[in-house]
């Protein structure tokens, strides 16, 4: 008959070895995340299309005073109006090319996941929906449907700073319109990159720790 205390022994980890991590969730978490962020982002559009076409472009739907607001806009370039003048043969298969090669980079970057980059396991999805909703619109529309309005003394300040040295900047104090899918992308690499600053931790946390098992004394059989 075994031994209880043996039985019990023998299930617990060597003595000085690391915790055992779980591993990152699986491609059911990541398509539900990404998932959500699209439909968040189609049904915000449908209805500022539908709410916000009734009213005159001088008439944005004003939430914060002086600060944010509602006001649809069509965006046929990238962030900044990148290459909105461009012409359309041009613009529509460079920004097909690059969104399906930023897809396919996030869901081969989520499968190599390793245990405990749960930041990176929020954030590759977040950034997938939010790519997923402006390439659907650039493929049915062939612009990006914007509706929320940012403004703020510290934006002006910026765009002072950066008229100093691009001559032909705008000065305004107006962030560029933007979506619910460029907040899922910005928070999403906002994630990534907090996994980035603490992947140099986990490196020296699992270095003392093998360190530590090797360092340990081994018992006398």
């Amino acid at each position: 008959m075994a031994d209880p205390q043996h039985s019990a022994s023998a299930d617990l980890p060597p003595q000085g070895s690391a915790p055992v991590e779980r591993g990152h969730p699986g491609f059911v978490f990541f398509g539900i995340v990404a998932a959500l962020a699209l439909l968040l982002d189609v049904t915000t559009k449908a209805w500022a299309e539908i709410e916000l076409t009734r009213r005159s472009p001088l008439e944005p739907i004003v939430l914060v005073e002086e600060h944010l607001s509602f006001a649809l806009a069509y965006n046929r370039g990238g962030a900044w109006g990148l290459l909105q003048n461009t012409s359309e043969s041009v613009r529509r298969p460079f920004f097909m090319v690059v969104s399906m090669a930023a897809i396919a980079f996030i869901v081969s970057l989520y499968g190599k996941l390793l245990p405990g980059q749960r930041t990176l396991a929020w954030g590759l999805p977040l950034v997938l929906g939010g790519a997923l909703g402006n390439l659907a619109d650039r493929v049915t529309r062939g612009s990006v449907v914007d509706f929320i309005d940012y403004r703020a003394s510290w934006v002006e300040s910026m765009n002072q700073l950066i008229a100093r040295v691009v001559s032909s900047w705008h000065v305004t104090d107006h962030w560029p319109t933007f979506n619910v899918a460029d907040i899922c992308i910005c928070v999403g690499v906002g994630l990534m990159a907090l996994d980035m600053l603490g992947s140099g931790r986990r490196n020296d946390e699992g270095s003392r720790a093998r360190a530590s098992s090797s360092s340990a004394p081994h018992p006398v059989r």
